[in-house]
Parts: structure tokens; sequence; C-alpha cells
């Protein structure tokens, strides 16, 4: 195991040393997936876990057992993380599912030509900005912030662990048009209406659910179900690793968070960015939880 602090430079990325090395990243990018496999794609802070939930509880026809004795991380291990080829032979029956917070400019070809059914989730990058700083405050293995206008330059700037949320971001969803296999959601519509997107995204991965079925997912993959679920919430990690009197991983889950942390001078500037970033960028953005969705384009 890599020093906490350590960090790894992939193709101009930085990644966490603790939990990967270079052997595991050029692994990711040699992976040979089947056509029943499910792949969660998202940028970090951007809905993971609760889409990780969601697919188990799917997978388990809204039977709670797995999504409670077993952690998250195992039932849908990372693929570029160094522990990867051993939690993927503990998994037991297809379909397996696996998570990943790679980039599609590297990940894109090893995907080239496989029927697996991929997830790209993402959020509002002001909620990815602030969710983000404060995981950073009670992770051991990301670097420390001494003030959140810090943060949000470099996040900006795309120099955080795991690269630009704005490449990212852009180049996942980009393949939706040309891609049958790849389904977008948002954590907006996770949060608005989640039992309308766990029936798109049963209906994604072709499996049915009855109404029954559907209330059980709902129930279990709640935002206060998680919360107290020790298999979701990393109450698990050592404390050394991820310090829970730091911070909560899961905090509030809530949209329009943002607009507690940004100043008025730090929502211009990122609005700024943003909107130079995004130029010819159609997507839609759900920026508070009253709002209309805003077209930026």
């Amino acid at each position: 195991m890599a020093k906490l602090t350590a960090k790894e430079l992939f193709h101009g990325i930085l990644f966490p040393g603790h939990l990967h090395s270079q052997d595991s990243l050029r692994l990711a990018l040699k992976f040979q997936f089947r056509d029943t496999d499910i792949l969660i794609v998202s940028y970090p802070k951007s809905g993971t876990t609760w889409m990780q939930e969601i697919v188990t509880l799917i997978s388990s026809r809204g039977d709670p057992h797995l999504s409670q004795t077993v952690p998250n991380y195992a039932r849908a291990p990372w693929l570029e993380q160094y522990y990867f080829t051993e939690l993927l032979e503990a998994l037991s029956s297809a379909p397996r599912v696996m998570t990943t917070h790679l980039p599609h400019h590297l990940l894109g070809p090893t995907l080239q030509g496989s029927n697996a059914k991929i997830i790209y989730v993402s959020r509002n990058p002001k909620d990815v900005a602030v969710s983000y700083y404060y995981f950073h405050k009670m992770a051991a293995f990301l670097p420390k912030f001494s003030t959140f206008s810090e943060f949000l330059h470099r996040f900006l700037d795309g120099t955080v662990c795991y690269g630009s949320w704005f490449d990212h971001v852009k180049d996942w969803t980009s393949q939706t048009a040309t891609m049958s296999n790849l389904l977008h959601i948002t954590y907006e519509e996770m949060s608005l209406d989640l039992r309308g997107t766990i029936k798109r995204i049963s209906s994604f991965l072709q499996c049915p659910l009855v109404e029954d079925e559907v209330t059980s997912c709902v129930k279990h993959c709640s935002f206060s179900s998680m919360k107290d679920n020790t298999m979701v919430n990393y109450t698990l990690i050592a404390a050394e690793i991820m310090d829970h009197s730091k911070g909560s991983f899961m905090r509030n889950g809530k949209i329009g968070d943002w607009k507690n942390q940004f100043t008025q001078e730090q929502n211009q500037y990122f609005n700024s960015i943003f909107e130079s970033k995004m130029e010819n960028c159609t997507l839609e953005f759900v920026w508070e939880e009253q709002d209309k969705e805003e077209t930026h384009g």
C-alpha cells in the first residue's frame, strides 16, 4: 500500500497513490470487458455511490440483502484501483458491476466494440466542487487546501485529482449520440425523481421490475437509508484513511448546496470559466431544486 499522501501522475492526470499505481492504471486500460458487464462512470462526488446502490438493488430486484452485507466498493469495484483484480475475482455472478473515474480519452478505446452497459453519472459542477472540497478535508489520501477559494481555482483549472470536470463530462456525454449502450443519468434526476430514474435504469439494464420491487429500491437507496448503511457510508474505513470526525462521506445530498458556500465573487468567477469552457456544449444543468432546467450552449 502506497503512502497515504503519495500521488500518481498518469497521462497528465493526478491520481491518489494510496489507491492507484502505474500498474493498476495501465491494467485498467487493457481490461477485457464482457458484454454482460455493467460499468458505472463518473467524475468524483457526482453520485457514484448512489448509482452503485441503485444498480445493486435493481440487480437484486429490490432485495437489500447484498447492499446491507457487502461494502459497495466490493460489490462494484473500481477498475483503476490496485485491488481491483482481487475484488473482481470475488464477484460471484453476472452481471459484474464495476466503477471508474477514468476520463473517456483514456478508457474509450478499451470499450471500443464492447456491448457492456455503461451508465455515466453527472452532477452540476458547483455542487461537485463543494462536495469534493469537503471530501478533501476528511480523506487523508487527498491533498489539503487551506480555503475553498484555493480549491475552487484548482478545480476549475482541472489540476485536482482525477483531472478536469469539464473534459470528463463533455467527453463522456458526447458519446451518447453514437453509443446505444451508454446511458447518461444526472444526480439531480436521481434526487428529484428517484422512482422514475430507477425505472429508466432498470429498463436500460434489461432488468424490468414490478412496482413492489421498484418501491423497495426507492426505499433502500434513499439518501437517509444510505447515510445509515455502513456498507455504503464508508464508516468501515479506518479513521487514519477517512476521518469521519472531520465530516461525513454522505454530507447532505441537496441540490444547490453550493449557494451556502460560494461567495458572490466566486460565483461570478465560476460562471465566467463555465461559460468559456462549455461554450459549445448543450448539456442542461439544474443548479437548485426549484429551478427549471437551464440550457447552456
